[in-house]
């Protein structure tokens, strides 16, 4: 398809690389609805006959959708381009929801399920790569800001979401039909709006590579030379040991999103002042404020102080700050929600951050497609963290523990498992040469390089013109001329 070559993805001379980051949050603020699925669960408990636990399945299995077919496409991605990328997540992402609502009008939970969870997951996991390393690319003096911009409007999607499916829920109702018109807006709205992404997004040309030197010139550190494919860097053992690091770091604060406000509330329930469940939902509005601020603001700051030194704060002060909420959490409800919500932007920030590491790690060829099984991490630990929390403190509630004891065990493992990943953070060094690609493998896979001039990537635009163009070409052959 003419529209979807990668060719015709490439920017003309000129391009304003600040158009990219919007194409980005086209994508990121639409799926990042998925964050948003807690004010479906209890509509369709009622609506459905469902228990807590199967209404969380769509969620989950989204995750985990994630996290695979990120793994799975994302060389895919890479060698199609961002635009086939997002167009791809749109039609997967805006499909699952249009089949959840053809789900909830008929009353089948299972088409729910198949819809949000594995229909909208792999929009998810494709959406959520496919800007990655075109932001790179065109951010090579900030590519820790260029990735948090984006990512940050994944964490904030459900910052728009929640209170508009909400509304939605008021105006139609918490019924199936309700619930089933709710899931058809969103289908429909997130298309339009994702699709400007698609019409937006575009590939550096041959003629950003000079405009590049010039915006390296004053940050010789974040130039890099050299660069690793997909295959390669997963025989690397700094790929792995990143790979503890995202998934530990990821484990320690989705152990407390998760359990959020019922943590706080029993964390003060027998102090002098306890919390009550309406000042508990704020708290969880605030976590979800510092996660998505954590994003941008920490992310931002790796670009100065480096990816390595930034994890150490991420782990080393994550570590110390549960050890805070540990001992002395209980005595100070203020002590207890700045500390958590550090924690949680240190959370996010892992997620904004990763993609720059491995870019310094690997370069800029298949980044991508190495953050897609990257994210392989998430997956995991999306499982583990909050099946440490809620399977100790609901061991602890039948053996008759309250307020903090309900939870000491569980942050004790979260300082283990921050102090492991703070170690694998130390190990991480250069990556063997003998892994990086050929400089003219990577140039010859890399159509938009190769690409000559404006006006040979104008003339790749209309085919009427490039027909015209092989069929004067054969002529002038013919009479042994050979122009191009």
């Amino acid at each position: 398809m003419g529209f979807l070559a990668r060719e015709r993805q490439v920017a003309p001379p000129g391009w304003n690389r600040w158009l990219v980051p919007p194409a980005a949050l086209a994508i990121h603020l639409s799926i990042g609805q998925a964050y948003a699925w807690s004010v479906f669960k209890t509509p369709l408990e009622k609506s459905l006959g469902i228990t807590g636990t199967q209404s969380a399945l769509p969620f989950q299995l989204g995750i985990v959708m994630l996290g695979l077919s990120a793994a799975v496409l994302g060389t895919t991605v890479e060698r199609r381009g961002p635009r086939w990328a997002m167009l791809m997540s749109t039609i997967a992402f805006c499909s699952g929801l249009l089949i959840s609502a053809l789900g909830v009008w008929a009353g089948q939970y299972w088409v729910v399920v198949l819809g949000y969870g594995l229909v909208g997951g792999i929009g998810l996991g494709i959406g959520y790569i496919s800007p990655v390393s075109t932001l790179i690319k065109w951010f090579p003096d900030r590519p820790g800001m260029a990735t948090g911009i984006a990512i940050m409007g994944f964490g904030g999607g459900a910052l728009i979401a929640s209170p508009w499916s909400t509304s939605m829920l008021t105006a139609f109702g918490a019924t199936t039909s309700g619930i089933g018109k709710a899931f058809l807006v969103h289908g429909i709205a997130y298309a339009v709006f994702m699709s400007l992404g698609v019409l937006l997004i575009r590939l550096p040309s041959k003629e950003f590579t000079a405009e590049k030197e010039a915006l390296l010139k004053d940050r010789p550190k974040a130039t890099v030379t050299h660069n690793v494919s997909a295959n390669n860097a997963i025989k690397t053992p700094q790929f792995w040991l990143l790979w503890v690091v995202l998934c530990f770091n990821v484990t320690a604060g989705i152990g407390i999103l998760e359990k959020a406000a019922p943590m706080l509330v029993d964390f003060f329930k027998e102090s002098s002042t306890p919390v009550a469940a309406t000042a508990a939902t704020g708290f969880v509005a605030l976590l979800s404020a510092a996660n998505m601020a954590g994003r941008f603001v920490w992310s931002s700051t790796s670009d100065v102080v480096g990816r390595k030194n930034i994890y150490r704060l991420y782990l080393g002060v994550g570590a110390l700050l549960y050890l805070v909420l540990l001992t002395v959490g209980s005595t100070s409800t203020p002590l207890f929600v700045i500390a958590a919500m550090v924690i949680l932007s240190f959370y996010g920030a892992g997620f904004a951050t990763v993609p720059a590491y491995l870019r310094d790690l690997f370069g800029t060829y298949q980044v991508g497609a190495i953050h897609g099984r990257l994210l392989t991490a998430w997956s995991v630990a999306g499982v583990l963290g909050p099946l440490i929390v809620n399977a100790i403190a609901d061991a602890g509630k039948k053996a008759g523990h309250t307020g903090p004891d309900l939870y000491a065990t569980s942050f004790y493992i979260m300082i283990s498992l921050l102090v492991v990943g703070f170690i694998a953070n130390e190990l991480i060094r250069p990556v063997d040469p003998k892994f990086h690609e050929p400089k003219a493998a990577v140039e010859a896979d890399q159509p938009e390089a190769a690409t000559e001039t404006g006006d040979d990537t104008v003339a790749k635009w209309n085919e009427a013109e490039a027909a015209e163009a092989a069929e004067t070409a054969d002529k002038e052959d013919a009479e042994g001329v050979v122009k191009k």
